[in-house]
């Protein structure tokens, strides 16, 4: 029975991969990987490694997880060394924890190697701490995509009235959901926010503006994008280093 890496490939940038996953892949006899993990990646892999897509869309599953969780068991009774490659970290929205469950209880190994999670590298490259003294001293997480099947939310909008910086993932087309919720708990409608598609890549954008006209503004920026709410935001006139 082989042993599964279950590998963060980091948030776009080939170069934010970590030496640990980048390791994993050159020793991989095969690569199961995502949407987001830059496939630039795939050239550092062996050249008798097979490669096995698996990437998610919005409305497009290229398998549901189920059998994906059944393909990796599948493939450590086949192959020495798997990689399960997922963009960003493979436990921030990454499902990571479902795969190695499902190895763990068929007696499978597994290790996970962390990846640099979008959700602070992407605000960054865009000049955005997603900390910043005397402005906030915190910073929320949060999908941005919940399941349509789910009678209610679980996300706590409640706990959104503080000055913690809020990063959505997934959330772009949820965002003028986002953004009426937000104003509905007692945010200012100028409160500041930005999205930023392709963070870390060569065509990172970003669009700055405010809970009340950030729907109209970046409806149509292409995904993946990332949400962020706070006034953190202000920062990014000054500290845009990549784009600029």
């Amino acid at each position: 029975m082989g042993k599964v890496y279950l590998t963060g490939a980091g948030p776009g940038d080939i170069e934010l991969l970590t030496i640990k996953a980048l390791k994993a892949i050159q020793k991989a006899d095969v690569i199961v990987y995502d949407r987001l993990a830059n496939p630039e990646i795939l050239k550092e892999a062996k050249e008798d490694c097979e490669f096995i897509y698996v990437g998610k869309e919005d409305g497009k599953h290229t398998l549901p997880q189920e059998e994906i969780n059944e393909l990796l068991y599948k493939l450590a009774q086949k192959y020495e060394n798997i990689v399960r490659l997922k963009g960003g970290d493979p436990l921030v929205f990454g499902r990571g924890g479902e795969e190695a469950l499902y190895l763990k209880e068929r007696g499978v190994k597994f290790e996970f190697i962390p990846g640099i999670t979008s959700a602070i590298a992407v605000p960054e490259y865009a000049g955005i701490p997603v900390t910043h003294r005397g402005i906030t001293v915190g910073f929320r997480v949060v999908t941005g995509h919940e399941s349509p099947y789910k009678e209610r939310s679980q996300i706590p909008w409640e706990n959104f009235k503080t000055d913690d910086t809020i990063i959505f993932l997934m959330g772009l087309h949820n965002l003028d959901k986002i953004t009426k919720k937000l104003i509905e708990i007692g945010k200012p409608k100028d409160f500041p926010i930005a999205v930023i598609s392709k963070g870390t890549t060569k065509d990172e954008k970003t669009v700055i503006g405010t809970l009340e006209d950030i729907y109209e503004k970046a409806k149509d920026l292409p995904t993946p994008a990332l949400i962020v709410v706070g006034k953190v935001v202000n920062l990014h006139k000054d500290l845009n280093w990549w784009e600029s």
